[in-house]
């Protein structure tokens, strides 16, 4: 008997229950839409060190946009699709990682190029604006003021969530938090650069668990603060098993970038020769003259040392690069405490091509685990590296516990 005395026929009996699914659909989305409302497209936020994302056990889905042309509605179509898959099969992975649980290393460093430019335009266009809003973090470990901006926490949103968004199911380190208010959709097309294309031809796949990213979104704080504009850069690598595979260094005031894979290609090169004997010594602006005391001792008096800003910036300084701000350096040496997202792009790149960064005692770096090192670090290429090594026996650790 139906309600209110009313017989119903079975097709009235289809069509009621159809409806009462229909009306209890609506309530499980708008269920849905409460619960992830304070949650953006591609997991967890970052923080200073941003925390693990976890790992997908299970398969993959893809669901980003085949075509070419985005609207918004694509846009919400997709958010909505990857909620309601994400929450009835939460150990399958939504996004960019292909069949069992796999990522493309030649699709993560078009990301990766794509979200040190987009971080890039961040932070210029801060600073053009001449309002930082510059506040300390801290102390560093040699007592300096440890200094955040507008540009860093901008970059760092935008750069997050791309590579999140694209790569939802890999660990992401970052310099910076990110609130969970200020978390972004942002996607990709999944266009790879014909530059990119062009050097690596093959897809490069590595299980999406052994994956870490490191993420700088303003390399020298301490001198984007004093308008030396040069030194900055933003920068991404992707560390595999903790070995750096892939490094992306973007300079965003002369807007070049330059990005390596271990194995891959390149779009830079290293110079054609470097002086060994009496090296130019590229070293942080401060502490120059702790560097230059043992280097006039390890190479001689006519060892020139050129203090810079900025991790990238020094390794830049090692290669051929096309940017007549650019200084030339045959060596670059740290000799404190530092963070592995200052240092991990740069190396992915040397290593790509024939170059080592090592600590102060030679051993390679691991970008698993801690943030930082305290062993300082050489960084060399087309040179003896190991003989270098040895060349620097009076050099302690100076990193301080």
């Amino acid at each position: 008997m139906a309600p209110m005395g009313i017989r119903l026929s079975p097709l009235g009996v289809a069509v009621f229950c159809l409806l009462g699914l229909g009306v209890l659909y609506h309530l499980y989305s708008g269920f849905l839409a409460g619960r992830f409302s304070l949650f953006g497209l591609g997991g967890e936020p970052g923080g200073g060190a941003a925390g693990p994302a976890a790992s997908a056990d299970g398969g993959t889905v893809d669901l980003r946009e085949s075509d070419d042309k985005m609207t918004s509605g694509d846009v919400l179509s997709n958010r909505k699709m990857f909620y309601l898959l994400k929450t009835a099969f939460p150990s399958v992975q939504v996004g960019a990682a292909a069949d069992g649980g796999t990522v493309d290393l030649r699709e993560m460093l078009a990301v990766s190029v794509l979200a040190a430019v987009r971080g890039g335009e961040e932070v210029r266009r801060v600073r053009e604006s001449n309002v930082l809003h510059e506040k300390s973090k801290g102390k560093t470990r040699e007592g300096a003021d440890d200094k955040m901006t507008s540009g860093d926490v901008l970059s760092n949103r935008k750069m997050f969530y791309l590579l999140k968004t694209a790569f939802p199911s890999v660990q992401i380190n970052t310099e910076e938090h990110v609130d969970a208010a200020d978390q972004e959709v942002i996607l990709w097309d999944r266009k790879i650069p014909e530059d990119i294309l062009k050097e690596i031809a093959t897809p490069q796949e590595v299980p999406a668990e052994s994956v870490t990213v490191w993420i700088d979104p303003l390399d020298a704080t301490q001198e984007y603060t004093e308008d030396l504009r040069k030194y900055v850069t933003t920068m991404v690598c992707v560390a595999v098993n903790g070995k750096p595979v892939l490094g992306v260094i973007h300079k965003p005031f002369s807007e070049y970038t330059a990005w390596a894979m271990v194995d891959g290609g390149s779009n830079v090169k290293a110079r054609t020769s470097y002086n060994e004997k009496t090296p130019r010594i590229v070293v942080s602006r401060s502490h120059s003259g702790m560097v230059k005391q043992v280097a006039l001792q390890t190479f001689g008096n006519q060892t020139t040392i050129i203090p810079a800003g900025g991790a990238g910036y020094k390794v830049l300084a090692l290669l051929d690069v096309p940017d007549k701000s650019q200084e030339k350096a045959d060596l670059y040496i740290h000799v404190t405490y530092i963070k592995k997202w200052d240092i991990c792009a740069g190396n992915a790149i040397l290593k790509a091509l024939g170059g080592h960064m090592t600590t102060l005692s030679g051993e390679e770096i691991s970008y698993t685990g801690s943030d930082g090192i305290e062993g300082g670090l050489l960084a060399s290429i087309r040179m003896n590296h190991q003989a270098l090594v040895r060349k620097l026996p009076d050099l302690e650790k100076t990193g301080h516990k």
